[in-house]
């Protein structure tokens, strides 16, 4: 079947990425977009600690509620969906949908669709992938998520596009250290370096992306708008003075800072407007604010 922009299976947060694809095919269940999702993406050459521990991430975030996407390349992103077959995993291809890459992996899209995940690709039927639709199927991986985790990565690799592109979209980055010694391990070392959130269990993935996935639920039901804040009066000076006493020069969820002041939604985001507008407020990937230092 094929998914438009407006359609309830097209989830809010493809269409918050730049540029989104009008249409999706879709081969399996529509229900497993509803749940907040976490890429988990990889080296094609993984080693056995790889596939071993992205299988495990993969396992344990499913049975936290969230969906996993990946690519459907061999290594890592093979293990991210077979850990996650049970729980809910979308595969993203980079040509048609009846053009599985590699073709060793037509059994697992098979098997995903049945089980309750589902295979998409933006390409028509009949499309043979070419290296260059490969950056656009990293592009896919990463908007559909909150989040997206690098097991293992070289130097030069997919998955780094991957990672960046993420950041771009305002994605949590998350990566698997690995051991200085393994040219697989370069790239996902590198992220550390740079500044991405380091994993050792899924754990440390859900614990950061919860927020995240919370404030989606809540956009969801029941228009999935912000809050109308023409109709709301200005905000009082004890209102501003919690808010400011809240934010400081350390990134913090918007969510954090609503139950921190007890205050609402729209008062929080009339007052965060207010700091915006004079320039005190830095905004952040994910959706975090500080204050300017």
């Amino acid at each position: 079947s094929c998914v438009g922009i407006g359609e309830a299976d097209y989830t809010l947060l493809r269409k918050a990425m730049d540029n989104p694809p009008p249409l999706l095919a879709v081969k399996g269940e529509g229900a497993v977009f509803r749940l907040p999702a976490v890429a988990v993406v990889g080296a094609r050459n993984a080693s056995l600690a790889g596939v071993k521990m992205a299988r495990m991430l993969a396992a344990d975030l499913g049975r936290d509620g969230y969906a996993i996407v990946s690519g459907l390349a061999r290594g890592i992103d093979t293990a991210a969906h077979q850990g996650s077959l049970s729980t809910g995993t979308i595969g993203v291809l980079a040509g048609g949908l009846d053009m599985p890459y590699p073709p060793e992996n037509a059994a697992l899209c098979i098997e995903i669709a049945e089980r309750g995940g589902a295979v998409v690709s933006e390409m028509p039927f009949g499309w043979q992938p070419r290296a260059q639709d490969f950056p656009r199927r990293n592009r896919l991986v990463a908007g559909m998520a909150l989040g997206l985790v690098v097991v293992e990565a070289a130097q030069r690799s997919g998955s780094l596009i991957s990672a960046r592109l993420a950041g771009e979209m305002g994605r949590l980055v998350f990566a698997v250290p690995g051991s200085p010694l393994d040219p697989r391990a370069a790239g996902s070392n590198g992220l550390l370096k740079d500044g991405a959130t380091l994993v050792t269990e899924a754990a440390d993935v859900s614990s950061a992306i919860a927020p995240l996935a919370g404030a989606r639920v809540s956009r969801i039901a029941p228009l999935a708008e912000p809050p109308d804040l023409s109709a709301m009066p200005p905000p009082r000076e004890d209102d501003r003075a919690g808010v400011l006493e809240a934010l400081g020069p350390t990134p913090v969820a918007v969510d954090e800072v609503i139950r921190h002041t007890g205050l609402s939604a729209a008062q929080v985001s009339m007052v965060l407007l207010e700091l915006d507008l004079a320039g005190r407020l830095e905004r952040h990937a994910g959706g975090n604010v500080s204050l300017v230092s």
